[in-house]
């Protein structure tokens, strides 16, 4: 048994399906990528998961479990104490994410004494050994700090401290580098993913940069229009993308157009009012036929199209 386990996670507000029928499966130790465009469902998903999603939104799932509790059946302060705790999640904007009213200090030793009881001197410890670990210099002083007082890529590091104070099993990170320079953004990966195998979490990434999927993540799942459309080992995925969705993402990479131009790909994802009967992604793309604009694709076999790219000419 995985470590999580979802099966067709949907997550509906009102009429407008935000998510719709995504898979994944994570054991301990991996690191699972979720990418696709903004508005794909990506964060959606995984908030609906971590249990954070506002009361408007309904989420059914045929299997939603984390080391073999049902997530969906738990009451509220059960599933509180296993989020934050046992499950963590880095949010995308640090800034947003951190309460400005309150000292980063504040905000680590307040999930350490809620997750694991501990006495103000041995919160005060266990959070200079958190800044220590996560790369910010001087920890003792910036405990005192305000998120305002910070530079972003600081905040991001705060964020982190805070995800993996409680030895989380599985950690999810949320496009962690996008408000971040290209520097910063290369620290702050290479950051995430020392602490993933020092601890040995598993470690679900969502981002929408296929070169990061490439460096970081073992397998793959691509997101459309709130549908999974794709799912597979990393390598495989690279060298033989099946449905034309992903195979857009990959020729869209700089380092594939070698001085040519890039292949953008046309047209814009879904909103809530232009989703279709037929498959979501048809209107932009070049191998659709008449069953496309009419029948919705199934997921088998890892990729949800009528005519993957081994079968398009």
């Amino acid at each position: 048994m995985s470590l999580l386990d979802i099966k067709n996670l949907s997550v509906a507000f009102g009429p407008f399906m935000a998510v719709d029928g995504v898979n994944l499966s994570i054991d301990t130790g991996e690191v699972a990528a979720v990418v696709g465009e903004s508005g794909s469902g990506k964060s959606v998903a995984m908030l609906a998961v971590m249990g954070l999603l506002p009361w408007t939104a309904k989420v059914t799932a045929d299997t939603m479990q984390f080391d073999g509790a049902d997530l969906l059946g738990l009451s509220p302060g059960a599933r509180r104490r296993i989020v934050g705790k046992d499950m963590a999640m880095i949010f995308q904007e640090p800034m947003t994410s951190l309460n400005p009213c309150f000292t980063v200090g504040f905000q680590i030793k307040e999930a350490l004494k809620t997750h694991l009881g501990l006495s103000a001197k041995e919160r005060q410890t266990r959070a200079v050994e958190l800044l220590d670990q996560v790369g910010i210099p001087e920890p003792e002083q910036r405990l005192k700090a305000f998120p305002h007082q910070l530079s972003g890529g600081m905040n991001q590091r705060v964020m982190i401290a805070m995800a993996i104070s409680c030895n989380p099993r599985v950690l999810v990170a949320d496009e962690p580098t996008t408000a971040l320079d290209v520097t910063i953004q290369a620290q702050i990966l290479d950051l995430l993913l020392d602490l993933q195998k020092q601890k040995g979490m598993a470690m679900v990434l969502i981002t929408h940069d296929m070169g990061v999927v490439a460096e970081t993540a073992e397998t793959v799942n691509v997101q459309y229009a709130g549908e999974q459309v794709e799912t597979g080992a990393v390598d495989d995925i690279f060298s033989t993308p099946r449905h034309p969705y992903t195979a857009a993402l990959l020729d869209a990479l700089p380092e594939r157009r070698q001085g040519r131009r890039l292949n953008a790909i046309p047209g814009v994802v879904p909103g809530p009012y232009d989703q279709m009967h037929g498959c979501q992604f048809q209107p932009r793309c070049r191998y659709a036929q008449d069953r496309c604009q009419h029948e919705r694709p199934p997921f088998a076999g890892g990729v949800r199209c009528f005519y993957p790219r081994e079968s398009a000419s």
